[in-house]
């Protein structure tokens, strides 16, 4: 059973369940994506980008952008489609981080496996050394 809660959007209780927003807005939301998705199936409209959608159709940047990274709404249909890479906010079609962050994550990723290595290699020799013992001669 679902849990109740206020919608994100319209701030109305609703019981939670599958979808995190209420009903009224997730209707809005549909009637949004129908609105976009109409426009953009015009062929002279096909190129259209973000703002100009937007400005064509009254829908928000913020929910266009939320179809494409939905992929409800399909970059490869709708070549001028975009989003902002969960890092740095830079315009992308797929994924989540663009390529730039993609490559300094894995750096990062890299330094990281390195440095664990290395102090996995100190964990074994100190191993090593607790087992040797020590003889202290008389001489």
């Amino acid at each position: 059973m679902g849990e109740l809660a206020n919608c994100p959007r319209c701030n109305s209780i609703f019981i939670k369940g599958t979808a995190v927003i209420c009903q009224a807005c997730v209707k809005k939301e549909e009637q949004d994506f129908q609105t976009v998705y109409t426009f953009l199936r015009k062929k002279s409209n096909r190129t259209a980008t973000v703002n100009e959608i937007e400005a064509k159709t009254g829908v928000s940047k913020k929910q266009i952008r939320e179809f494409v990274k939905q992929k409800r709404l399909h970059p490869s249909q709708f070549p001028s489609l975009e989003y902002g890479c969960e890092k740095c906010g830079s315009p992308i079609q797929e994924g989540r981080i663009c390529s730039g962050c993609s490559k300094e994550l894995g750096k990062e990723l890299e330094q990281v496996t390195r440095n664990e290595q290395f102090a996995g290699r100190i964990k074994e020799k100190e191993k090593i050394y607790r087992k040797t013992y020590y003889s202290v001669g008389n001489d």
